[in-house]
């Protein structure tokens, strides 16, 4: 049974964010209080003066920054079973460890733990567009306890996209392999790691509750991988996980006619 102490909201902050003291808030306002660290590559005055605030432990990490070196440096900082790499950019609503804890309890093998999720555009809330709804039709199937453990379920969910949103998602290590990240690609290691994971026996927890939100704004590194065209051509290696390459092509002009959604 997990506990509230077996928990942490491993924060990755890079660079100075202007978001990053309201994530920290949005942590610290569950209504079930877990545990916060915060994780850095770029430690500069601004994170620290946000650490020492709100008495959270900082770690700097060794080596040069990077998403995948990052992430699985805020995961190695956690001494518990049960971890969420929160964005800096992001806010999570109240009740996301309640419902995670809840969920994570219900299964004897849980692997991830992740839920819908709206997005915060020009600071204000946006929990309905075009984008959104395409991945919740998805994700659907997911909603069915008896199909939570179906590899071919989640298999077909994840060749048509990457539906998961990253930092709405809660790993449950001991049943992972480690390191969770080990992707070379700059935009789409979560949707690598997420593949590599449907592969192993346990169960995906999907809560359709809209219980995070995921900022967009221009300087998100989001935006900018969209602009150079770096997301287009991982996503297209990613859907050669699961296509032959010309119906992954296919796939993938559809696929890229949504990212203008993660853009302002």
């Amino acid at each position: 049974m997990f506990t509230p102490q077996d928990h942490t909201f491993a924060l990755c902050a890079y660079g100075a964010s202007p978001y990053l003291e309201e994530c920290v808030r949005s942590l610290l306002a569950q209504t079930v209080r877990t545990n916060v660290l915060i994780a850095t590559t770029t430690p500069n005055d601004e994170i620290r003066r946000v650490a020492e605030k709100y008495g959270i432990k900082l770690h700097v990490n060794d080596g040069e920054p990077g998403i995948c070196h990052d992430w699985n440096c805020a995961m190695g900082h956690c001494s518990t079973p049960l971890v969420t790499i929160a964005h800096q950019d992001d806010v999570y609503l109240p009740r996301y460890a309640e419902r995670m804890l809840a969920l994570m309890n219900e299964e004897k093998r849980p692997l991830i733990f992740f839920t819908d999720y709206g997005e915060l555009r020009d600071g204000s809330p946006c929990d309905s567009n075009r984008l959104l709804g395409i991945k919740r039709t998805l994700l659907a199937p997911l909603k069915a306890r008896s199909l939570r453990s179906s590899k071919l379920v989640r298999r077909r969910i994840l060749s048509c996209g990457s539906a998961i949103c990253c930092p709405s998602v809660t790993m449950c290590v001991p049943n992972l392999s480690s390191p969770v990240f080990v992707s070379t690609m700059k935009s789409n290691l979560d949707w690598e790691a997420w593949e590599r994971i449907s592969r192993l026996d346990g169960a995906f927890l999907y809560c359709p509750e809209v219980l995070m939100r995921h900022r967009i704004h221009e300087g998100s590194e989001t935006s900018h991988l969209i602009r150079d065209d770096t997301r287009t051509k991982e996503d297209l290696a990613m859907l050669e996980k699961f296509w032959p390459r010309p119906v992954a092509r296919l796939v993938n002009r559809v696929y890229a006619a949504g990212q203008a959604s993660n853009s302002l």
